[in-house]
């Protein structure tokens, strides 16, 4: 029983997860942080207000709401999502493309119907393999892959 427990906490994918959930929280702070120590008090500037919009907040009867947590969680939310998208997805699509292999297209991919015995056969064939029938083969097909028509 826990020999089986040990094998799944010691899987390499639940261990990498672990790390990344670590330091998504340490990245996680310092985003917070620079927003904190930088955006907000840069947008107070621009719109003239003091800057922390975590005290701004309004009453109704006794009842306090407290939306500059939310508005500072947003900032921090999309200075996030901005940081990992432009300094690591963006760059790691280019990387990625840039040694994805082209796939060769495959002349049998193409599909048509038989005339005869109405089986699924590739574009390209001039024979049925079901029937055995002579069939004219799609002649864009052909140019696509440089085939040359049959005589």
């Amino acid at each position: 029983m826990l020999n089986g427990f040990k094998d799944f906490i010691l899987r390499g994918n639940v261990i990498s997860m672990a790390i990344g959930l670590a330091v998504g929280t340490a990245f996680t702070a310092v985003v917070t942080g620079f927003s904190k120590a930088f955006i907000t008090p840069l947008i107070g500037l621009a719109t003239g207000s003091v800057g922390n919009f975590n005290d701004a907040q309004f009453h109704v009867g006794k009842t306090v709401f407290p939306y500059g947590l939310a508005i500072s969680a947003t900032i921090a939310f999309v200075i996030t999502a901005a940081v990992l998208y432009f300094l690591i997805v963006a760059p790691l699509a280019k990387v990625q493309a840039k040694f994805a292999k082209e796939e060769a297209a495959d002349p049998k991919a193409e599909k048509r119907d038989c005339p005869r015995c109405f089986t699924e056969i590739p574009a390209i064939a001039s024979r049925c393999a079901h029937c055995t029938s002579e069939v004219e083969p799609v002649a864009v097909t052909l140019e696509k892959f440089g085939v040359p028509a049959p005589r």
